[in-house]
């Protein structure tokens, strides 16, 4: 089973056992969710000072309760992966193999998509992680294929990248995305993945920009 710890639980571990003080966790709790929503609309340009503005404590607060940027940035996504992992293990339990593998799908995308440009910043410092994810990529396809719900011949890595191409900007060529653009990418994805039918597509098509 992936791994369940918190971002918040990793940082104020300094390995004495004492619990932290209530104020303490407040706000490295706050530190982390600013950290996620920040990485999620800035990326990889996110600043010590921009978490700390959103998270409401001063920069000599937020390096006191977290000691680095990297530090608390390794701890978010490392709790990111954690979440992905765990999806994977509620898919793998689902009763319908490939009901199972599109809600991974569904939320692999969503919470990649938050903390990408995070991935590429910290490299490899949570390969475990990664480990574990493949895992259940490999599980899950596997476990569609065997019954005969997704096609056959492509391979648990080929859905990695197809599950990684889902994600997109905002605009391309002149097209604004639509409401729902990632769930659209996705649903043509897991319909070109599945066996025998495609599915309705939600959200509406991107539109031309004006002027």
């Amino acid at each position: 089973m992936g791994s369940t710890r918190s971002a918040v639980d990793r940082l104020l571990d300094d390995g004495s056992g004492r619990r932290p003080r209530a104020d303490a966790r407040r706000n490295v709790e706050r530190l982390v969710e600013a950290a996620r929503e920040a990485a999620g609309e800035v990326g990889g340009e996110v600043t010590a000072h921009e978490i700390a503005r959103r998270a409401g404590v001063g920069v000599g607060t937020f390096y006191r309760r977290v000691s680095t940027l990297e530090a608390l940035l390794e701890a978010v996504l490392a709790e990111v992966l954690g979440e992905i992992v765990a999806k994977g293990d509620e898919g793998l339990a689902d009763p319908d193999p490939w009901q199972g593998f599109a809600g991974f799908a569904a939320s692999y995308t969503r919470l990649r998509n938050e903390m990408c440009d995070i991935t590429e910043v910290l490299g490899g410092s949570i390969a475990h992680a990664r480990v574990e994810l493949r895992e259940r990529i490999r599980l899950l396809v596997e476990r569609a294929q065997g019954a005969g719900a997704m096609r056959a011949d492509i391979t648990w890595q080929d859905v990695a990248f197809l599950l990684v191409s889902v994600s997109t900007g905002d605009h391309t060529v002149g097209l604004h995305a639509g409401e729902h653009q990632w769930d659209r990418n996705l649903r043509i994805v897991l319909d070109g993945l599945r066996t025998p039918e495609p599915a309705p597509l939600p959200g509406a098509p991107p539109t031309e920009s004006g002027g």
